[in-house]
């Protein structure tokens, strides 16, 4: 009996070792139309839904990737479709893709992501804003971390919000600093410990 129960232990663990999610295949299936590793999808549908296909955040965004109603409209997606694990990754990717778009003059692939994340969390009017700040004061608006993120942080403050380079306003950048923060440093845990489930 002992040894049985060694051996299913050892299945648990075996198989929990092969999976972040029960959506992964989703995750591996969409990530191409991106040229990026499943994990930042992953991660990123963990950040927005905690793997929960049908929660409505307080914002209104839905489903594991936490798209917006209007967003998902725009795209012929109906907002209630977005609880259809399928359909909200898909949306999601294509919501990426072309916030992507955006920084393809961008030569780093990892600074292209963390570019399209934030875009992802408050929008890329936003995101130019503060590139457009960051070139302003002579930081580097193709690069996110110490440079273009500083100045996310920065446009909660009327000093830089009200800047004339500054054409969407107020920003609480805190939210979108760790968004992109924390994506990222979960798929880095994803890629090295596969074990590492739903966290």
């Amino acid at each position: 009996m002992a040894l049985e129960g060694m051996k299913a232990r050892i299945s648990l663990s075996e198989l929990k070792s092969r999976h972040i999610s029960p959506y992964d295949l989703l995750f591996k299936k969409y990530a191409g139309a991106l040229g990026w590793d499943w994990e930042i999808l992953a991660s990123l549908a963990y950040q927005e839904s905690r793997f929960k296909p049908a929660v409505v955040s307080r914002s209104g965004a839905r489903g594991l990737m936490g798209v917006m109603p209007g967003t998902a409209r725009r795209l012929g997606v109906t907002p209630g479709d977005l609880s259809s694990p399928a359909t909200s990754v898909r949306t999601g990717v294509e919501v990426l893709r072309r916030f992507r778009k955006g920084f393809e003059h961008i030569p780093d692939h990892a600074e292209v992501i963390k570019f399209t994340l934030a875009s992802y969390n408050a929008g890329i009017g936003h995101i130019r804003d503060a590139q457009r700040l960051a070139e302003k004061y002579g930081r580097n608006p193709a690069v996110w971390e110490d440079n273009v993120a500083e100045f996310i942080l920065l446009k909660r403050e009327p000093a830089y919000y009200n800047d004339p380079v500054v054409k969407h306003g107020y920003l609480r950048g805190t939210e979108t600093f760790n968004f992109v923060r924390d994506v990222v440093k979960r798929a880095d845990r994803y890629k090295r410990q596969p074990s590492f489930i739903t966290q």
